[in-house]
């Protein structure tokens, strides 16, 4: 089957879609450059690689850990020489991070990963003396499962409906796992690679022990062929590197009081994204993931009945640190403490969470990264290209507000005028007189004929709005048209990246899909970009 793309952009601020920070944020505003330190762009990378090699890290427990990893893996070349890259001090690493989202979840986990390979490759052209390894660091110690256990294809829900508690990266396979690999499949066999990816969504997640590994298999499975690396931060050997600011965050609490200081002063401005705890950790055993507590005497662990004092729970993070997992203000300071980064992607939410970490870094010595806000991305299969094209309609017209755009859609396709400033105007000059006059026989008629003046002002408002029905009760099989293909590629008023999941795409052209979208990703200069099938 041949297929092919073509691809355009948008800037972010032209869809209407994004948040005042993260437009603030990529226009260089000022109220914010105190809150990160570099730019995105090439000069910023280049100071970013140049302040990162005066923090070592453990580059030899990084190529332990992930070799082990990999050892089982097939198709692991090009991951394998990364890893051994990572042994060099010339190496940095281009990370992007999501949570083990049910068979990936929203399009977006696809497309931050492409923006942070498409980075990692281009840094390289731009930095030859360097290399650069492109990472998805998974948040598979998230224990939201009403946020992970869902995802939909063509607005229908499919949901993993398990009973299992705790960290979601440590769930297993189950039954209800099954089923719901069984009602997506009849769905996805109907498309041409419906089969390769049905068959790899088993291999992957059916046969795995957990569902971090189903994530990490899944993932390598798409994107091998770039020397992605899965990173796995549930790991005694990792988290043992965070020690010492897991038991100052226990005992000491400096990220509370750094991070609020930091955060009032974004505020002023800005809308804080998260809001640090006394204690930024959670206590991870079996099938629990609750937060630390600190209490008069000692420390309990939230809706259970586990106690320590406070020899006892320093004891606990030195023999296993594995059960101490970061939250929100935590997680980014692991990350990049143990792997040598100089770029982060993340969404707009992520972006606006990390300006209130920088001093938080500092505090803690570890290097800030670039921050880059991922690319984005509308895929217009062609029927609904056509559809556009037959309305008359441009790619950027579509991104407006409905109401506004069916309007002027409305207005611009009647035969005749369905507005009266003409009338207005003349009606406008007629009361204008009529004051004048008024005013002459008694100043305070003038009052008077201004109230008339709005009571008809008024009225005109409302032949207009019943001029506008009329004319879309005539066009109502075009509109009809236009609001389809609106809730196609809005499903439910919002982005598509934001509800929808890549399988059915992928079912339908395979891996040019993600040729696809990799090829049209741009890096140094973040987009929102059309992804348009071709004839």
């Amino acid at each position: 089957m041949s297929v092919h793309f073509d691809h355009h952009s948008l800037s972010f601020e032209s869809t209407g879609r994004f948040s005042k920070t993260v437009i603030d944020y990529l226009q260089n505003d000022p109220q914010l450059t105190s809150f990160y330190l570099y730019r995105p762009n090439e000069e910023g990378v280049r100071k970013a690689i140049e302040n990162r090699k005066k923090f070592p890290v453990n580059r030899k427990l990084l190529v332990a850990e992930l070799t082990r990893q990999y050892e089982q893996i097939p198709d692991s070349e090009k991951v394998i020489e990364n890893i051994r890259l990572l042994a060099d001090e010339q190496t940095f690493t281009v990370c992007t991070a999501h949570q083990p989202n049910i068979f990936t979840g929203h399009l977006y986990f696809i497309y931050k990963i492409l923006h942070a390979i498409r980075l990692a490759e281009d840094c390289k052209k731009a930095f030859p003396e360097n290399n650069f390894v492109p990472v998805f660091f998974m948040g598979s110690e998230d224990a939201d499962l009403d946020e992970l256990n869902h995802f939909e294809l063509e607005g229908k829900l499919y949901k993993w409906d398990t009973s299992q508690k705790g960290a979601v990266g440590r769930m297993k396979p189950d039954k209800a796992l099954t089923q719901l690999v069984s009602e997506v499949e009849g769905r996805l066999l109907a498309e041409p690679f419906g089969e390769e990816l049905v068959a790899n969504l088993k291999k992957c997640y059916i046969n795995s022990a957990n569902i971090e590994e189903g994530t990490f298999r899944f993932t390598h499975w798409l994107f091998h062929q770039y020397g992605l690396i899965v990173f796995l931060p549930d790991n005694a050997a990792y988290k043992k590197e965070m020690q010492a600011v897991f038991e100052d965050d226990l005992f000491t609490h400096s990220a509370q009081s750094v991070v609020t200081h930091t955060s009032a002063l974004l505020a002023a401005h800005h809308h804080a994204q998260a809001y640090p705890r006394d204690i930024n950790l959670f206590y991870m055993k079996e099938d629990i993931r609750e937060r630390i507590i600190k209490q008069n005497e000692g420390f309990s662990i939230h809706n259970t009945d586990i106690h320590f004092s406070k020899e006892e729970l320093q004891e606990e993070l030195r023999n296993h640190p594995e059960r101490f997992s970061p939250n929100v203000i935590l997680r980014g300071l692991l990350q990049e403490k143990l792997l040598p980064g100089i770029i982060f992607v993340g969404g707009g939410g992520e972006l606006a969470y990390w300006l209130q970490l920088k001093d938080l870094f500092e505090h803690f010595k570890v290097p800030y990264p670039v921050l880059y806000l991922r690319n984005s991305f509308l895929v217009l299969e062609k029927k609904w290209k056509e559809r556009i094209a037959r309305l008359h309609l441009t790619i950027p017209e579509i991104f407006r507000k409905e109401g506004d755009l069916v309007r002027d859609f409305t207005m611009q396709h009647a035969p005749y005028p369905l507005s009266l400033p003409d009338e207005r105007a003349s009606i406008r000059n007629l009361f204008r007189e009529m004051e004048l006059k008024a005013g002459q026989v008694d100043i305070t008629l003038q009052p008077h004929v201004q109230a008339l003046f709005k009571g008809v002002d008024k009225k005109l408002d409302a032949l207009e709005k019943k001029m506008l029905s009329a004319e879309k009760r005539k066009q109502d099989a075009a509109i009809r048209q236009l609001q389809q293909l609106l809730k196609a590629v809005f499903p439910g008023g919002g982005l598509q990246e934001r509800s929808e999941n890549f399988m059915l795409f992928y079912a339908r052209w395979g891996n040019k899909f993600i040729e696809a979208l990799h090829d049209a990703s741009p890096s140094f200069d973040a987009a929102f970009c059309v992804l348009e099938e071709g004839n």
